[in-house]
């Protein structure tokens, strides 16, 4: 398994808002904001997720705006995943180009609960409740985005491709 954590589940239509409000977005910095995760959402949000951890999603995660601020204060507050049942696409492309891993799967989201132990192949797109003992397949990522993930984002992989 690549990713193993402790999830943290969120509602449906979480937007970039919620995610990083916008008075945050004066840096790109990835501690700063992610010292301000979610915190419009519940202002303890940051203090409850430690690296590794994985957010759960309902519908429409990443909605609102186009920000690449979001998925950056997620993986600067070391978040493994998020899984969601779906995203916004502007979120997932941004997700993606650096470097944060996101699986849709419908049937994971709704059944996962706050507080479980989930490991994650991302290669393969296989999610574990090691605390439900259930399993779910989500879609695996294919080679193009396996290899930007496993660079740490888009730019990282260009970079690596050119040497």
């Amino acid at each position: 398994m690549d990713v193993k954590g402790k999830v943290h589940k969120v509602g449906n239509n979480i937007d970039t808002d919620l995610i990083i409000a916008a008075r945050y977005l004066n840096t790109q910095d990835p501690d700063e904001l992610a010292s301000h995760l979610m915190q419009d959402y519940d202002p303890e949000f940051k203090e409850k997720i430690n690296t590794g951890d994985i957010i759960v999603a309902g519908e429409n995660f990443g909605c609102g705006s186009s920000r690449e601020h979001a998925p950056i204060a997620i993986k600067g507050r070391g978040v493994s995943c998020v899984i969601a049942e779906t995203f916004a696409r502007i979120f997932y492309r941004n997700s993606i180009n650096i470097g944060l891993p996101i699986l849709e799967c419908p049937e994971a989201s709704r059944e996962i609960e706050d507080g479980d132990q989930v490991e994650i192949d991302l290669s393969h797109g296989i999610i574990r409740d090691i605390t439900q003992g259930k399993t779910w397949q989500a879609a695996a990522f294919p080679d193009s985005i396996k290899h930007i993930i496993d660079c740490g984002g888009l730019l990282n992989s260009i970079r690596k491709d050119m040497e």
